[in-house]
Order: C-alpha cells, then sequence, then structure tokens
C-alpha cells in the first residue's frame, strides 16, 4: 500500500497553505518520527550546507538538531506555490546550553510526490543572535 499525506498535488492556495501548517505544527512538536513521514523514503535536503538523504538521515539530523537547539519555536508563511510545489518563509527561534538566544530566518523550497510527500527540501537560512527579551516567538 502506497504511503500518502494529504493534501496532494498539485496545490491550490488554500491546500499550500494547510501543507505549510501541517509542516508548521509536526516542526514544534520536536519529534523526529513523526516530521520524517512527511518526507519520501529517498527525499533530498540542503539544509544551509548540510546535505541529507532519506528519512534515517532526517531523523538523525533532526534529533541532533533539537539537542543544540533548545526551546525552539517555528512559523512558516506561505510564499507561493505551482502544481508539486511550494515556497515558504519562516523564523524560528531557540537557545543555545550557554543561554544564547537566536532566531533564525529563512525561506525553503519544496517539492512532493504524486502521493503527497515531499521529495526535496531546500532551506537557505541566517541565525541572529538575539537578547531573551527580544523573542516574538513563544
Amino acid at each position: 500500500m502506497e504511503e500518502k499525506k494529504y493534501p496532494l498535488p498539485p496545490f491550490t492556495e488554500e491546500t499550500a497553505k494547510q501543507k505549510i501548517q501541517m509542516a508548521e505544527d509536526a516542526w514544534n512538536s520536536k519529534d523526529p518520527i513523526k516530521i520524517s513521514k512527511a518526507y519520501s523514503v529517498d527525499s533530498e535536503w540542503r539544509n544551509r550546507s548540510t546535505f541529507i538523504n532519506g528519512r534515517e538521515e532526517i531523523q538523525d539530523f533532526l534529533t541532533g538538531k533539537w539537542e543544540n537547539e533548545l526551546e525552539y519555536t517555528l512559523e512558516k508563511e506561505y510564499w507561493s506555490h505551482s502544481g508539486n510545489r511550494i515556497a515558504v518563509r519562516f523564523e524560528y527561534e531557540y537557545r543555545t546550553d550557554n543561554g544564547q538566544w537566536y532566531r533564525a530566518y529563512g525561506n525553503e523550497n519544496w517539492e512532493f510526490d504524486e502521493n503527497g510527500l515531499m521529495k526535496k527540501r531546500f532551506a537557505s537560512i541566517n541565525d541572529l543572535p538575539i537578547k531573551e527579551e527580544d523573542r516574538r516567538l513563544k
């Protein structure tokens, strides 16, 4: 039985926004296994300068991410879509174990297979040190 992750492409603006909200909710759960199930088994990522392939590498990457990015909170925003692709703007905040807070800004380009699983994710991200009192996402 084939895995399907609704909504399926081609996306409308409404279904693209649904996909984005589902991704935001999943990432805020900080559950690497749950998150990896939204990606195809052979999914390809570029996250900053790291290249990741497949669900197992996604799970390993995310596990390490949240060992270093504490109190992580993310917001994603619809940018555009076409067919089986969605572009997203996002920001998230996190704290390192030494107490320094950061806000990360970025853009993601997503490509989905016919079953609604993300097969490609390209993320460009910049981190900005912030003071705890300057946090916007809580």
